[in-house]
């Protein structure tokens, strides 16, 4: 497989590779690993949030109720600071 990449993103590679002395390939491998992770466990939250919701431990706010709790909220540590 081959990687392309813009000449932007090649001259950070080769910038970082030279500065660690490392092998860009490593640093390549690193970055699709993580992404991959990252993306595992946004996955792996969004189908705990799904379920959640389908069986009925956490409830839909609409967006004008969200918004007021969260008013209220920053309100109440304004407050408190005084």
């Amino acid at each position: 497989m081959e990687v392309h990449l813009t000449p932007d993103l090649q001259a950070k590679l080769d910038q970082l590779a030279g500065a660690t002395g490392r092998p860009q390939g490593e640093f390549v491998l690193e970055a699709v690993a993580g992404y991959f992770d990252q993306m595992e466990q946004v996955r792996q939250t969004l189908d705990r949030r799904y379920d959640e919701l389908r069986n009925g431990s956490v409830q839909l706010l609409d967006g004008e109720t969200a918004f007021a709790q969260l008013r209220a909220k920053g309100e109440a540590r304004r407050s408190q600071r005084l």
